[in-house]
């Protein structure tokens, strides 16, 4: 697509270390660029394995003005498709989530198996070839259970050295064996990238997410050294040491792992959680008695996962919760986040969906406030980009510098 030269200029005059131009964050422009060079070409986390437990059942994703269909098939693999049929492009599945035996078009009836081939087309004489009209496919790849799709027609091939580096870590917590315990979308009145941005650091933690940092060590995700917590930081530090032999002695993998500004860039690093903690709670322990895969310990930690240019996910003991993020606008991004527990976990008697959900329906809102007051902030004649945190926003600025790099490799900056 062709883009002016005030946002050519914009991209090649980035400047490293610093928060992004206004005009990154509201401009409709730009995000019509965001959404051709970042959620056209990437892998873009949209599921979980148990939104679609059994054939037949399936679930839609929207991003920008394409519906994707993911569903799973009689031979339990998970398939994408684009969600429009083949004679005049209405749209399929209409729901957000359901179960169909065949994918059936609600306008003329024109019927596809779960593989995506045509079936079935009355009233279209002996020359049609039905093989002509399948679905068309959309790349899909299952990491241990996260799907993720891809609208390029040649998708970013480093996927396989994620899936290569990560599965280590995501398998043993065995995600393809829980259920969906909840779902909560978050629509939040700012830009996607604000949205990420605030993810990528815990600057804000300690004064905003009273419940969060009851099992989340405020030390885990970059601080800056000082003789009033000089103590507490190596505390934390000869913690994590001893917690990570631990868990490497049982084949869980702790060590921090980043590529965030490859292609296809990701993050994990499995870390303690505070006061013993055994999950991310409002008293940290488990949320659920049922615990996952194998684990017949609670003190795992917590494993984090980030992915450009989308998603996040915390992995423990007893529950997962992941994160997804889906631009609506330039001013408006849907934050979805699913809790995952054991498939055999029973409500009410291994879990409360309300504890369960409790730490992080309260910082997603929290999240949410202070993504728009930045939104709002951007818009104002006196902002101007701001100086990262060197000891605790460098994550921000990997995020930016991989958006950056990937605008300028659309535009040929």
């Amino acid at each position: 697509m062709k883009v002016s030269a005030d946002i050519r200029a914009l991209v090649e005059q980035r400047k490293a270390g610093y928060s992004l131009e206004a005009p990154f964050y509201l401009s409709e422009e730009i995000f019509a660029l965001d959404m051709e060079a970042i959620f056209r070409k990437h892998w873009i986390q949209v599921a979980v394995e148990p939104d679609v437990p059994e054939p037949g059942d399936y679930v839609t994703v929207e991003l920008g003005h394409d519906s994707i269909l993911i569903v799973r098939d009689d031979d339990m693999q998970v398939r994408a498709f684009h969600n429009v049929c083949r004679h005049r492009g209405a749209r399929l599945c209409n729901a957000d989530k359901g179960t169909v035996g065949n994918i059936v078009c609600p306008y003329h009836s024109w019927t596809y198996n779960l593989n995506g081939d045509l079936m079935f087309a009355e009233h279209m004489g002996e020359k049609f070839d039905r093989c002509k009209h399948s679905l068309k496919s959309v790349h899909v790849e299952n990491l241990a259970g996260l799907i993720f799709v891809c609208l390029a027609d040649e998708p970013p091939a480093d996927f396989a050295a994620m899936r290569a580096a990560m599965e280590p870590y995501l398998l043993p917590h065995n995600l393809a064996d829980t259920k969906v315990a909840a779902q909560i979308d978050v629509l939040e009145k700012g830009n996607w990238k604000l949205t990420m941005e605030n993810n990528r650091e815990c600057y804000h933690c300690v004064a905003n997410h009273p419940e969060l940092t009851i099992s989340l060590y405020e030390y885990g995700f970059g601080y800056q050294r000082s003789p009033a917590n000089a103590e507490g930081m190596e505390a934390f530090e000869r913690t994590c040491i001893e917690r990570a032999a631990e868990w490497e002695a049982m084949s869980l993998p702790s060590a921090e792992i980043e590529q965030l500004l490859d292609t296809t860039g990701f993050r994990t690093q499995r870390l303690p959680l505070d006061r013993s903690g055994e999950s991310q709670t409002l008293d940290a322990r488990v949320a659920s008695k049922k615990l996952l895969g194998k684990f017949e310990q609670a003190d795992l930690g917590g494993l984090s996962f980030w992915t450009q240019p989308n998603s996040w996910h915390h992995f423990m003991s007893d529950h997962i919760v992941t994160f997804s993020v889906i631009p609506l606008s330039a001013g408006e991004t849907l934050v979805r986040t699913k809790w995952l527990v054991h498939k055999d976990a029973q409500e009410g008697v291994d879990y409360d969906v309300k504890n369960l959900t409790a730490v992080w329906n309260a910082t997603n809102d929290q999240d949410r406030a202070l993504v728009e007051y930045s939104q709002c902030g951007a818009g104002s004649s006196a902002y101007e980009p701001g100086p990262y945190s060197p000891f605790t926003e460098g994550l921000v600025e990997k995020f930016s510098a991989w958006y950056i790099g990937r605008l300028a490799e659309q535009i040929g900056a």
